[in-house]
């Protein structure tokens, strides 16, 4: 008897342990929330895509001068990836957000929550939408 009870212990401590690490990483808040029917970053501006970023390449091709007028919604060392939600490593060695595989970013013309300048840009920058 002894031995049956020492096996459901071991068996409840593993069940738990998984049940608790999931429930952390299912706990991932999302990086924008939605305005308007489009993407805005935590500071409530407007977030746009590039259409020369490759879904699902992992990277961005948006850098150097490009990240200056387009500064990309950065991630930090401590988040993770969360639903349609992923992150990719920049040329820095850096992370960014992506929306289903789709690096984000912020556009420098914006100048309060609402614009949406850049939409359009060189015909090349698109709004954020789900």
């Amino acid at each position: 008897m002894k031995k049956l009870s020492l096996a459901r212990f071991a068996a409840t401590v593993a069940v738990s342990a998984v049940l608790a690490a999931c429930g952390s990483m299912m706990m991932q808040k999302a990086p924008a929330t939605m305005a308007d029917g489009v993407w805005v970053g935590p500071n409530g501006m407007t977030l746009y895509v590039f259409d020369r970023d490759t879904m699902g390449a992992g990277k961005s091709v948006c850098n150097g001068p490009c990240a200056t007028n387009w500064p990309p919604l950065m991630a930090s060392a401590t988040d993770n990836a969360s639903g349609e939600w992923t992150i990719v490593t920049r040329d820095d060695g850096s992370r960014q957000w992506a929306f289903r595989g789709k690096p984000v970013y912020y556009w420098t013309k914006d100048t309060k929550a609402g614009d949406r300048t850049g939409d359009g840009f060189n015909n090349a920058w698109r709004l954020a939408r789900p």
